[in-house]
C-alpha cells in the first residue's frame, strides 16, 4: 500500500504566489510548528532549532523590514522591482515561519566533544533542513503554499532588535506562507538512474 507520507512529499511545491485569507486556524499552524520542532531529529539530540512565527501584522513587519534594509544596497533603479516581489510573492501571504539555530548548543556541544568540534555546525545545518521540510510539507497538507527566502545576513540585525531575537540565535531562513493563488506546474525531474546507485 502507498504511504500518505510521500503523497504530502510529492505535493510540496514552492509558491510564489499566495495572498492572506485565513483557510487555517491560528491554532492549527502553531501546532504544526511546535510539533515539528519537538520531533525533528538533531545531532547528539541537541535540540538547538528555534522557529519565531509571525502572523498578521508582524508578518507584514518583516518584509517591511527586509525591503527597508534591501534598500541600502540595491541600486535605486532595481529597487521597484525588487519592492515588487517582496509585496507580491512574500508579504501578501498570512505568516513567515523565521528558523534559527542556537549557536550556544552548538558551542556546547563543540567544548564537550572537541574531536567533532568542526562537524557540529555542519549537522546543525542538516537538522535545520530538515525542520524546513518538514514544516513547509505539513503546511502544503493544511492547503497552505509557502516558499523558502534567504535574507539573512541583510536583516539579521533589525530581525533580532524588532522580536527581541537572543544573540546566540543565528538566523538561518525564512519561510513565508499563506493560501496557494496559482497552481504549479509540473515538476521535470532528472534520471533516477543518473541519481541513485544500489548495490546488492
Amino acid at each position: 500500500m502507498e504511504s500518505h507520507f510521500f503523497d504530502a512529499v510529492r505535493n510540496r511545491r514552492t509558491y510564489y504566489s499566495i495572498s492572506n485569507e485565513t483557510i487555517v486556524p491560528y491554532e492549527r499552524i502553531r501546532e504544526i510548528v511546535n510539533e515539528a520542532v519537538k520531533h525533528t531529529p538533531s545531532s547528539f539530540n541537541s535540540q538547538s532549532a528555534r522557529v519565531v512565527l509571525l502572523l498578521g501584522e508582524h508578518h507584514e513587519r518583516l518584509w517591511d523590514i527586509v525591503k527597508a534594509e534591501l534598500k541600502k544596497i540595491v541600486p535605486a533603479e532595481k529597487f521597484k522591482a525588487t519592492e515588487d516581489k517582496i509585496d507580491g510573492a512574500f508579504r501578501s501571504g498570512y505568516g513567515t515561519v523565521l528558523y534559527f539555530e542556537d549557536m550556544e548548543v552548538i558551542g556546547g556541544l563543540q567544548e564537550r566533544f572537541p574531536s567533532y568540534k568542526d562537524n557540529f555546525p555542519v549537522w546543525s545545518n542538516h537538522s535545520a533542513g530538515m525542520l524546513q521540510f518538514v514544516i513547509w510539507t505539513a503546511l502544503e497538507l493544511e492547503g497552505l503554499g509557502a516558499s523558502l527566502q534567504h535574507y539573512n545576513p541583510v536583516i539579521d540585525d533589525a530581525v533580532k532588535a524588532e522580536w527581541h531575537v537572543p544573540a546566540s540565535w543565528k538566523l538561518l531562513a525564512q519561510m513565508p506562507f499563506g493560501k496557494a493563488i496559482q497552481h504549479q506546474g509540473e515538476k521535470e525531474f532528472k534520471p533516477l538512474e543518473e541519481r541513485v546507485r544500489v548495490f546488492k
